[in-house]
């Protein structure tokens, strides 16, 4: 057995008094980003009335010791705040199985902290989980900055694909736009109907049923950054069903690999390796 590989723990019990648990992984976060995030998290839990027991929020710092952030400090009103800081950068999966591993919930949402909420989003994801209990992952529309859908869903990737998208300039990929449109799910995904199973969904936003998670080991900690949300989908796809439901809207700010600096394009080819030689490689 690979040490590395994560190892089967019993799951923690559901706290039926709890039903909600939120985890966000920063590193050196953007703090005006960040702050919207929790500002509209705030407004989002507000709108569950009917919600047991006070949600939890984690907030997992992965600084290194001496340049912790100067994370946001929530409200009281709406949900309870843990800080877990001082492991240094573990990754960002690890960073989220350290709230997984804690978590008592009946749900949990991994979320990014470039993300903003729709008001009634979160009303809407647990309204459509308690009616759809074959369901272990709900994923929403996703918008850019500028307001138009950003294709998240996927179908499993070539390296092709991979290349294009990631790092090719805009201009030349139109020669390769139809083979993306159909990576991108472009042909289902859109702005009304609910997609069941889409083989992987992003990590920017992941509502979970906890059991599920739990039952899976959360993240695979051999990813340290990128491709750890693709690893989840296809496993969770096993055990549960999936649901691309539109009703549920956010905005997300991230941006592609290739634009962050050579650390992130290696960081990006590395964990691609690892999910290809998991999974399976498809070059073309």
């Amino acid at each position: 057995m690979n040490a590395n590989a994560p190892q089967d723990r019993p799951a923690p019990q559901s706290d039926p008094a709890i039903t909600l648990s939120i985890s966000i992984v920063v590193y050196r976060p953007d703090a005006a980003l960040l702050a919207r995030t929790v500002e509209t998290l705030e407004t989002a839990l507000a709108q569950l009335h009917d919600v047991a027991g006070r949600p939890c929020l984690y907030l997992i710092d992965n600084g290194n010791p001496g340049e912790l952030a100067d994370l946001p400090t929530p409200t009281d009103a709406e949900f309870d705040t843990v800080v877990l800081k001082g492991h240094g950068n573990v990754g960002y999966g690890r960073g989220h199985n350290l709230a997984i591993a804690r978590a008592q919930s009946r749900y949990h949402l991994i979320l990014n902290p470039d993300v903003e909420l729709n008001a009634d989003g979160l009303r809407r994801a647990l309204a459509f989980l308690r009616d759809s209990p074959e369901t272990g992952l709900l994923a929403p529309w996703i918008g850019g900055d500028d307001g138009r859908q950003q294709f998240l869903c996927r179908r499993y990737p070539t390296v092709l694909d991979l290349f294009v998208r990631g790092f090719l300039p805009s201009a030349l990929r139109k020669p390769f736009a139809a083979r993306l449109a159909r990576y991108e799910m472009r042909d289902v995904i859109g702005e009304r109907n609910i997609v069941w199973d889409p083989p992987i969904v992003s990590g920017c936003f992941m509502l979970f049923r906890t059991d599920v998670l739990t039952s899976l080991g959360g993240f695979d900690p051999r990813y340290f950054l990128y491709f750890e949300d693709y690893d989840l989908s296809l496993r969770t796809r096993r055990v549960a069903r999936i649901a691309y439901v539109p009703s549920v809207r956010i905005l997300h700010h991230g941006g592609g690999a290739a634009k962050k600096g050579s650390v992130h394009i290696k960081l990006f080819v590395t964990s691609a390796c690892r999910f290809f030689n998991r999974f399976g490689w498809k070059w073309l």
